[in-house]
């Protein structure tokens, strides 16, 4: 989950190591005692970053605990685009959502109807 902003901010990094270095100007960073946490941070060209996250049971025993976070992060692209992503990262995995990200097509109608029908015939 971590790495994945990680990885974003190495990645701005990388794109901006010819330029000056961009000041932060807001930053905030909280660590509770039940493992739940929260961070957000603003740069001076408008990069922002949000998190926060907590312990969940994730399985079936007491010693079954997970971190689920959610979080966003904004940038402005080259061409002054805002692009923004919010995510979420649980027992079903990372979920990025964004207007800029592709989503599937939507499903042929035969499909739908062959679902339906096997949902009413017990099968699924």
């Amino acid at each position: 989950m971590k790495i994945v902003i990680v990885v974003a901010l190495l990645a701005l990094v990388a794109a901006q190591k010819d330029k000056e270095p961009v000041a932060i100007v807001s930053s905030n960073s909280e660590m509770n005692a039940d493992g739940s946490y929260t961070y957000a941070f603003e740069t001076a060209d408008g990069t922002k970053v949000e998190e926060s996250g907590s312990q969940k049971q994730v399985g079936p025993k007491p010693e079954d605990i997970g971190t689920v976070s959610k979080g966003s992060y904004s940038y402005t692209s080259p061409d002054g685009v805002v692009i923004t992503v919010n995510w979420t990262a649980d027992e079903n995995g990372f979920q990025a959502t964004g207007d800029h990200l592709p989503t599937p097509p939507p499903m042929p109608e035969h499909v739908v109807k062959m679902l339906a029908d096997l949902k009413a015939a017990g099968v699924l």
